[in-house]
């Protein structure tokens, strides 16, 4: 009797599991890392600090009245700043912005003024030649393939010598006649120049315009394709091409909202003081500018955000507000706004460097 033995089944032993192998690009980056990482963390940082440092130096400051007048300059400066903030996101800026704004504000009151209409006529044209004076400039930047910054210097010049010599052509004067007086007057100025109570504080409100406006380019920039298209632009626009991105629309679309943001500064200063001055302005480009780069927008375009311009606005109006209240002589603005804009650029490039470091 033979006996047949059936062979067992080799049974194989899955080798043991070793620690598993990252390549750094699915590894969980520490939070602190992931924060520093954000463009508006640098700029909160310096926010709170100079807000900190004037509520010691300069104590009038702790006032509500005060902080809603710090807040209001702010929001003059903060309102311009965002959409030069997108458009530097999107490689490129604009250095007529500042005279843009009062030709915005020339425009409306020597129009209805001259032609004796309605004030919102005069409103409403202003804002069709401010957005096309940033069509006209982003036209040019994409047809000619020159940096945004020749063509916004020759755009620069232009409004300012035309808001000189038209004004004095057409007024006599170097500043427009007072409009208060005429009709829908009280109107535009409930839209562009009202303030309201809270709590026994009178507060401006471009102060709700430009929360509401970050909110919205925030919500642009994160949540939209338009939003991908900016960041696209910005990073590399031959790329960008490459997959579809219309390059043209969005960069000229960037300078008329520089040109939109123009004239609602503009109509607030109009509808503030009832008349303007035709050589202001100037220099104020370089404030939107700061403001942005301080906000960590920067200057090579691609990268950015809204809501740093936001504090960087309030770091110029915290400074300049607070320089007052604290006494000092007010010849040192430019001073601090020099450190603040230097100390800015060290403090991303050192979160830059912090937040990519391995």
């Amino acid at each position: 009797m033979s006996v047949t033995q059936q062979a067992a089944p080799a049974v194989t032993t899955p080798p043991a599991s070793g620690p598993k192998q990252t390549d750094g690009r699915t590894s969980q980056r520490p939070l602190a890392l992931r924060l520093l990482a954000r463009p508006e963390v640098g700029v909160f940082l310096g926010a709170v600090a100079v807000y900190v440092f004037f509520l010691i130096a300069a104590p009038p400051v702790r006032d509500g009245s005060s902080m809603a007048n710090i807040l209001y300059q702010s929001s003059t400066i903060g309102i311009m700043a965002l959409p030069v903030a997108l458009l530097m996101i999107g490689g490129e800026f604009d250095l007529s912005a500042g005279v843009a704004v009062i030709t915005s504000a020339l425009t409306a009151s020597m129009l209805s003024y001259q032609l004796t209409t309605n004030i919102w006529v005069g409103v409403i044209v202003a804002l069709a030649v401010s957005l096309g004076v940033g069509f006209l400039n982003g036209w040019m930047v994409v047809r000619t393939g020159l940096p945004s910054f020749l063509i916004t210097l020759g755009t620069f010049l232009i409004l300012q010598g035309v808001n000189l010599a038209v004004t004095k052509l057409v007024t006599t004067n170097v500043a427009t006649d007072d409009i208060s007086d005429m009709d829908g007057f009280g109107q535009a100025k409930k839209v562009f120049a009202s303030s309201f109570d809270v709590g026994g504080v009178q507060v401006k409100i471009t102060i709700v315009y430009w929360l509401v406006f970050a909110a919205i380019a925030t919500w642009v920039l994160l949540r939209t394709k338009y939003g991908n298209w900016v960041f696209a632009v910005g990073g590399n626009k031959e790329s960008a091409r490459a997959v579809g991105v219309p390059v043209t629309f969005t960069k000229i679309s960037l300078f008329m909202l520089v040109g939109f943001g123009a004239w609602f500064v503009g109509m607030h200063q109009l509808f503030t003081f009832n008349t303007v001055q035709s050589g202001e302005g100037v220099g104020q480009e370089l404030i939107y500018i700061s403001a942005a780069v301080i906000g960590g927008c920067l200057l090579t375009g691609g990268a950015g955000s809204a809501i740093g311009p936001v504090f960087g606005a309030f770091m110029f109006g915290m400074v300049q507000q607070g320089i007052v209240y604290a006494g000092w002589n007010p010849d040192w603005f430019k001073a601090f706004l020099g450190v603040m804009l230097l100390g800015a650029v060290l403090i991303n490039l050192w979160v830059q460097r912090t937040a990519t470091r391995k």
